[in-house]
């Protein structure tokens, strides 16, 4: 398969979440198809109703897969899943995964892409308390306190420094949340990865600034 091209699926910055998009998502979370996406994680001989894997990192608002095909190279057992509300943005991931596979086969079998809304979809997709997250807004808050576990790491990258420390104080307002302590945040392998492979990790190289990463872990229940 022949890599896709950016120049071919350009789209907009930003596509407004609350907008009514046509979009297909499964009812409840048991219900998604995911052998459709990792299909050599789910061997079709799987007894029915039963999860050989599950999807571990999530990156929402994923662009153009930069991280995504990071986090395949980084982590080959672990499945990790991208949402993109940006149709043309969303195709050109997909088609980047598929030419991947090709050229390398047995590779990247372990990172998908779906067009979705996580303001208004993400319980859909996951079942409560298992995954790992990159996007903020005040909406997403409370859902990701019920979707990750106790423990589960939230990430953020962003080129302009007014969001980042708008999210500085919303998470540090939040009971759910505490920023992860300066140890774990220089042995966690993630964090080198932000400003090289995210959209907006090389936007703010290529503006000759450092960009602003955060993560932020799950507290216990109270």
């Amino acid at each position: 398969a022949v890599p896709p091209q950016k120049r071919f699926y350009r789209q907009r910055a930003h596509s407004n979440p609350l907008a009514d998009h046509s979009l297909r998502y499964p009812p409840r979370p048991q219900d998604m198809d995911w052998a459709s996406l990792f299909p050599t994680f789910f061997p079709p001989d799987a007894p029915p109703g039963t999860f050989p894997a599950r999807v571990e990192f999530a990156d929402v608002g994923c662009g153009y897969g930069g991280l995504l095909v990071a986090l395949a190279e980084r982590f080959p057992q672990t499945l990790s899943l991208g949402l993109e509300l940006r149709g043309k943005v969303a195709a050109f991931t997909r088609a980047r995964i598929r030419a991947l596979r090709a050229a390398q086969p047995g590779r990247f079998g372990n990172v998908a892409c779906v067009r979705g809304n996580a303001m208004k979809h993400l319980p859909h997709f996951f079942r409560r308390a298992q995954h790992k997250w990159r996007i903020v807004s005040p909406a997403m808050l409370a859902e990701y306190g019920y979707v990750l576990r106790p423990g589960g790491l939230v990430y953020t990258v962003t080129d302009v420094p007014e969001l980042h420390k708008w999210m500085l104080q919303h998470f540090g307002e939040h009971p759910l949340f505490e920023p992860l302590p300066p140890a774990q945040l220089a042995a966690d392998p993630l964090v080198p990865l932000l400003p090289s492979v995210t959209e907006e990790g090389q936007r703010a190289q290529r503006a000759g600034r450092p960009p602003c990463t955060a993560v932020f872990r799950r507290r216990p229940d109270p």
